[in-house]
């Protein structure tokens, strides 16, 4: 037999052999850290001009600063304030923030405290009964407890870290989700109003084309009076006029459907909505500073919520793995204790304290573990891919914007040129159909192209407006 020392000794080494393979093997298991994935992205944008380094990136400007218009700019504010989507966002941050405080509690053990009484009364031919007829005259017998419990698990295979990162991961996605419903929101909202605008640029050109071709209609008749045209004229005046009062019903209708949409983002019922500057005076901003493509990691929040979302896919699986290995809990237990009621809280006789440690490791759990970790290394590759077709996509996003703010200025200088020629028709057709020298076919014609010509223009300028506050977003949208 040994002696008690070497005994002692022989166990305290047993011990230390056993952690140190747990810890090693702890080594080999956990995964890797997370590291941004490799992404090959483009020096400079299509379509990019040169901007001087100096400059503030256009993705990052304050909506009111970006935006002139003072009337679109409070359109912007109070639907920050009253949008549902945005609220509906802003709601999912506060559920994200609930779940990471109970993560980062995950360390701690828990402690719970409980009290139960007992009163057994047994058979006459139970097994129990004969130990009770050794108490004279008891024919039951009594058990209370009052304790307070805890429990802590050790974390070696980071199991909770990595839930607890999982649980930021996910909580700092739905920050980036809300930032992206609000660049998305303020190029909604301007979108909506540039275009509302239009409709009214519209309405006022079809309004004076309709009073033109009243007047035409005027002279048509007085020339008819005189024997100088058909009746064929005049009912081919007759019927331009009819088309021209055709388009302001139109125009008006539509004005009404978009004051709606603005209204339903604006968190309101629908009604009128307050203009500013008509569309010919608000500026068009070409030559913005974009910056390089590696900036959109930082400024576009739907980037930022894929790459969150891969972080948190990252850190599932590493629970996920963790799960697999085994989990070494310390509890402990200690209170009051008695047979009978009346020395329930007689201390330190009723004291009772219990302290143990447990290692549980899973063997067999119907495939349960395996099949959980695999989908959960599924899922952080679909999210790698996911984050890849966000910058892809936002790349994509900023480049068309860009070739279509560069086409678009030159769509309207040669549209404004083309207005400004058949305005200057118009006005000798009809000095030219006084005296004669003119046919009203032609007259009709001009008039006819004069009014295209301009409602194409307030559509190529509203186009244009859009591709800037488009471009605005696709750059971050300045969320900051």
């Amino acid at each position: 037999m040994q002696p008690t020392g070497k005994k002692g000794f022989s166990s305290l080494r047993t011990s230390g052999v056993f952690m140190l393979f747990i810890m090693a093997l702890a080594a080999c298991s956990t995964t890797a850290p997370y590291r941004r994935a490799e992404v090959n992205l483009p020096p400079a944008y299509r379509g990019a001009g040169e901007s001087s380094a100096r400059q503030q990136e256009t993705g990052e400007i304050p909506y009111r600063s970006f935006f002139s218009d003072p009337e679109l700019v409070s359109l912007i504010d109070t639907a920050m304030v009253r949008n549902h989507d945005l609220q509906i966002a802003l709601k999912n941050i506060d559920y994200a923030h609930e779940s990471l405080k109970q993560a980062r509690l995950g360390f701690l053990p828990s402690l719970s405290l409980g009290a139960s009484g007992t009163l057994n009364r047994p058979s006459d031919n139970s097994l129990s009964a004969s130990s009770l007829q050794q108490a004279p005259g008891k024919s039951y017998s009594e058990d209370y407890t009052l304790s307070l419990g805890t429990s802590w698990e050790i974390d070696i295979w980071s199991r909770i870290r990595s839930k607890k990162k999982g649980a930021l991961a996910g909580y700092l996605k739905t920050v980036e989700a809300a930032k992206a419903v609000r660049t998305k929101l303020v190029s909604d909202v301007a979108s909506g109003y540039y275009n509302l605008r239009m409709l009214d640029a519209q309405l006022d050109i079809a309004r004076k084309n309709l009073a033109l071709a009243d007047t035409t209609l005027g002279m048509i008749r007085l020339q008819y009076n005189a024997g100088q045209v058909t009746m064929l004229a005049v009912g081919q005046q007759e019927a331009v006029l009819q088309a021209v009062m055709q388009t302001v019903p139109q125009i008006e209708q539509n004005i009404a459907v978009q004051e709606h949409a603005l209204g339903i983002l604006m968190g309101s019922y629908p009604g009128a909505v307050a203009r500013g500057r008509s569309l010919a005076s608000i500026p068009v901003a070409d030559n913005l500073p974009v910056g390089i493509p590696a900036a959109l990691l930082q400024n576009r929040p739907d980037v930022r919520q894929a790459e969150m979302a891969v972080m948190e896919a990252h850190a599932d699986m590493a629970a996920a793995k963790a799960a697999m290995y085994p989990s070494l809990t310390i509890t402990a237990q200690g209170g009051l204790n008695s047979f009978r009621s009346s020395t329930w809280f007689n201390t330190p006789g009723s004291l009772f304290g219990l302290v143990q440690g447990a290692i549980l490791q899973p063997i067999f759990q119907r495939g349960e573990l395996k099949s959980g970790y695999e989908k959960s290394r599924i899922r952080s590759d679909q999210a790698e891919i996911a984050f890849k077709q966000s910058l892809l996509n936002a790349v994509g996003e900023v480049s068309d914007a860009l070739v279509r703010l560069d086409k678009l200025r030159e769509q309207e200088r040669a549209a404004s040129a083309r207005v400004v020629t058949l305005q200057k028709a118009v006005a000798n057709s009809n000095l030219l159909f006084r005296s004669g020298m003119a046919t009203y076919i032609e007259v009709i014609s001009v008039q006819s192209g004069s009014l295209q010509a301009e409602l194409a223009l307030a559509d190529i300028r509203r186009q244009h407006l859009t591709a800037m506050a488009e471009l605005y977003r696709s750059l971050g949208g300045g969320w900051r």
